[in-house]
């Protein structure tokens, strides 16, 4: 899908606040509510908006650790790789999962209540895993930034 000048606009109001009305994204792009209306649908429809969520503050529902974790697998191939991505889709504690070049096959960002609920997860999601060599585990010590915006 080709995105003109109008849609950019559009999302990078939405990424910054999702509950605008169309009214006041319409003032800011110079077009009509209806027709911000109609280009928010199709983006929706198209796919080019994945989700539209709530982002929480990890502190304000309780505190939470974040631990990025370095993967290398047993073995390669489709197999083993596809089989990884799928159970770090299905691990709720993995908030991302990134399929990497280098020394590692996998980088995750991990969230846990406290280091042993982390431990309680290493060994459920990585020491009981076949498919898992090796893994590392950096304790992140303060959140700088956290966004999921894209720079349009």
């Amino acid at each position: 899908m080709k995105l003109d000048d109008f849609d950019l606009s559009i999302l990078r109001l939405l990424q910054k606040n999702v509950r605008l009305k169309s009214e006041v994204i319409a003032e800011q792009v110079g077009l009509s509510a209806t027709a911000c209306q109609r280009r928010i649908k199709r983006l929706r429809e198209q796919g080019v908006i994945d989700a539209e969520i709530a982002v929480l503050k990890p502190g304000a529902v309780g505190g939470w650790v974040t631990l990025l974790v370095q993967v290398v697998l047993d073995r390669g191939g489709a197999h083993s790789v596809n089989d990884f991505k799928r159970q770090m889709r299905d691990a709720p504690e993995v908030q991302q999962c990134y399929y990497v070049t280098g020394e590692y096959d996998f980088v995750l960002v991990v969230l846990a209540r406290d280091m042993s609920e982390y431990d309680q997860l290493t060994q459920r999601v990585f020491f009981e895993n076949a498919l898992i060599r090796k893994f590392n585990t950096i304790v992140c010590m303060e959140n700088v930034k956290t966004t999921l915006s894209l720079p349009l």
